[in-house]
């Protein structure tokens, strides 16, 4: 092992600690989901749905924190899909079937195995495509999205009407619709790439403003209305949003090398 002079030896210490931050936050997330998958095989489906929404945020906010801090890695990716095929693939699944689609035998495990199989092809489709930034769209309905309508709708629904046909009904054709959204070529903006004009920002702050009351007093209806308005969007505005945003300039990934050392290399 290579000896490091003393100088040396508090930034390497940072150095690990900032890689490591954003896959400890990748980690979370992952946790999230199986304890959503726990919750759901012990019939607690209100507290599965709502670890989903919490691995979402926890998802946005490791890529966020490892584009800032520079620290994006080849590691880094591929530990974050999986995590996501977890968390938003496998995770929804079993809610979905254990809350609603059980009593559909076959056609509803197929149903639910389908939106896990859509979003696990449409993440390797992601992984191999994370290569080339500058993509100011999707292409496909994000699993993350797909996997938030999922909880939801399953939220707004109350676990007093999960019984119903209406809710069979509802979940399997959300299972394959969505599924097929997931694995499409439909492009669906970017969020990351919204950029607020200077001299907008106060309208967009006050906007936020609004927002944020409308979220305080209902925020699961508030959610469903913003996961439905980014469903649909692709496929109604697709060809405007590849003509508005394009492709942007596509350039090869920057990725910044994490041996393992740096992970497993003990002080």
């Amino acid at each position: 092992m290579t000896q490091l002079n003393p100088t040396e030896e508090k930034p390497v210490r940072v150095r690990r600690a900032i890689y490591l931050l954003p896959n400890i936050i990748t980690t979370l997330a992952f946790f999230a989901g199986f304890v959503s998958a726990v919750w759901s095989l012990d019939g607690a489906y209100e507290k599965a749905a709502i670890a989903i929404i919490v691995a979402g945020i926890l998802d946005a906010l490791d890529g966020r924190i490892a584009r800032l801090t520079r620290t994006t890695s080849l590691f880094g990716i591929q530990y974050d899909s999986l995590s996501d095929s977890f968390a938003f693939g496998a995770a929804p699944a079993i809610l979905m079937y254990t809350a609603v689609l059980h009593p559909m035998g076959r056609f509803g495990w197929l149903g639910a195995f389908l939106f896990m199989v859509c979003g696990s092809l449409r993440l390797a489709r992601f992984n191999v495509q994370a290569q080339r930034v500058g993509e100011k769209h999707f292409t496909g309905l994000p699993i993350p999205a797909a996997a938030g309508m999922v909880a939801i709708t399953l939220l707004l629904m109350g676990e007093g009407s999960l019984d119903s046909i209406m809710a069979r009904v509802v979940f399997i054709s959300m299972a394959y619709v969505l599924g097929f959204l997931m694995v499409s070529t439909i492009p669906y903006p970017s969020l990351k790439q919204v950029v607020i004009p200077r001299r907008k920002a106060f309208q967009v702050l006050a906007l936020v403003v609004i927002c944020l009351v409308v979220v305080a007093n209902y925020p699961v209806y508030f959610l469903f209305g913003f996961g439905i308005f980014y469903v649909v969007l692709g496929p109604i505005l697709g060809p405007w949003i590849v003509r508005t945003l394009g492709s942007g300039d596509i350039k090869e990934l920057e990725v910044f090398t994490l041996e393992d050392e740096d992970v497993l290399e003990e002080d």
